[in-house]
């Protein structure tokens, strides 16, 4: 198999109505990754394939997903909606160039996985010139049935053509196809040739490819893996079943989840060994999480890397380029954002950290804030190693606080603060004594008059 050539087409034309949503269906996200995006690194994690993606006209976004996610994937339009079979030969000049094996799958079944994509492969590799994924639905109204004989599969025949027997049968059409190489273009090529409608089905290659005297097979799969998404029902049940996915996966690699049906991950969530997760995290895309580190209730990460050791929340918020190194605490409602927190620095409560750097050993105290933004542009503050930030401090970046320095609790630092110093920034406490007593004498007068 390492040696066989693939060609995979995945069809992302279609519209997301449906959906009610001005987005094309294929953007829209499960688990933190679009639907093009999970098909397109299974795609890709399948291995030795040349991808071709076939989209609507005037989608320029859908295309720059697929050059984000597979830059080397070539792009054809289907200028016209006339079937499925007619989309895959939008691409007619890929195939054209020939592979061995030709997979056909769409671009909003985000549940398809690798190792699926090779068994379609197989089936080829062992002689079949059409392989078909199809599946067992609760409810197979609706469905196009696949109709066997032993190992062939004889027809697709659509649910409205089925004759009583056939609409018995529980085998249905999942939709996603591979073709022999050396044969694809000319099945293709005669579906256009059969169909009386107007438009080109890709079911009838089986037909065809029987009439070719060649043979075409069915491969049961899981409902999840082949399923399509037109409504946000259906949306949400495939997250759901993504979670349950991602969920599985982290407890088979050494995670401990407290709650797993409470923790939500992105599908790039890298999860290191003998971390644990407390009840209701939400992980966003782009976050890694090193060897025994502790993730406690009600954070939300994004874009953040946390090391070996470090205890998060609970009620943290790391944003994008948030990195924290080995043992560093981030306690509750501390947000953190593209800041550096180094080793076995502290920030236990109420704290906001943004475009810094958090030296070695220090301690940011409850209250205290980078003043990063001035209405106009991002500024940095650079916190020593070692420094003691006391409680409600205000730091005015840009702004440096030297090693070892101490800044009193109630400061705003509005100038940089050498090494070992201690800064003061508030006004002098002015005391009145009976001050109180007499405000509350005259209120009192005033009541009784009134």
């Amino acid at each position: 198999m390492t040696t066989r050539t693939c060609l995979t087409i995945v069809l992302a034309a279609g519209e997301g109505t449906r959906l009610r949503s001005s987005r094309p269906k294929v953007l829209h996200e499960v688990a933190g990754r679009t639907l093009l995006g999970h098909v397109l690194t299974a795609v890709k994690a399948a291995q030795n394939t040349v991808i071709s993606v076939v989209l609507g006209p005037e989608h320029d976004v859908v295309s720059a997903e697929t050059s984000r996610v597979a830059p080397e994937a070539s792009v054809f339009i289907q200028t016209e909606r006339r079937g499925t079979a007619h989309a895959v030969l939008a691409a007619r000049s890929a195939i054209e160039k020939g592979a061995d094996d030709v997979l056909v799958i769409f671009g909003d079944t985000p549940l398809i996985q690798p190792q699926t994509l090779q068994r379609l492969r197989t089936a080829l590799a062992d002689g079949a010139a059409v392989a078909v994924l199809g599946f067992r639905p609760a409810d197979p109204t609706g469905y196009g049935r696949l109709v066997t004989q032993g190992d062939d599969l004889l027809a697709i025949v659509e649910h409205a053509d089925a004759t009583e027997a056939e609409r018995a049968i529980g085998l249905c059409n999942g939709g996603l196809m591979g073709l022999d190489g050396k044969t694809a273009l000319s099945i293709l090529e005669r579906i256009g040739n059969a169909n009386r409608k107007g438009e080109f089905y890709l079911t009838d290659a089986v037909k065809i490819a029987r009439d070719m005297e060649r043979k075409a097979v069915a491969l049961e799969v899981t409902e999840d893996e082949v399923s399509g998404i037109n409504t946000k029902a259906q949306l949400a049940a495939t997250e759901a079943t993504m979670q349950q996915r991602l969920r599985q996966a982290a407890l088979e690699a050494g995670v401990t989840l407290v709650s797993p049906d409470t923790v939500h991950f992105s599908a790039d969530t890298k999860l290191g060994r003998d971390v644990t997760i407390e009840p209701f995290v939400v992980f966003g895309p782009g976050v890694t999480v090193e060897d025994g580190a502790t993730i406690r209730s009600f954070s939300h990460l994004q874009g953040a890397q946390v090391g070996k050791g470090a205890i998060v929340g609970p009620f943290a918020r790391l944003r994008p380029g948030a990195k924290l190194e080995e043992n560093v605490h981030i306690g509750n409602f501390v947000e953190v954002k593209e800041a550096l927190i180094e080793a076995g620095a502290k920030a236990n409560h109420l704290a906001y950290i943004g475009d810094a750097r958090v030296g070695a050993g220090a301690n940011v105290g409850a209250g205290t804030i980078t003043c990063n933004y001035d209405g106009a542009a991002k500024h940095r503050t650079d916190i020593g190693k070692g420094a003691f930030i006391g409680s409600n401090s205000s730091l005015v970046a840009p702004v440096k606080i030297g090693d070892g320095a101490y800044i009193g609790s109630g400061s705003v630092i509005t100038a940089d603060v050498p090494a070992d110093a201690l800064a003061i920034g508030r006004g002098r406490q002015t005391l009145k004594e009976g001050w109180a007593k007499r405000l509350r004498d005259i209120k009192g007068l005033i009541a009784k008059k009134a």
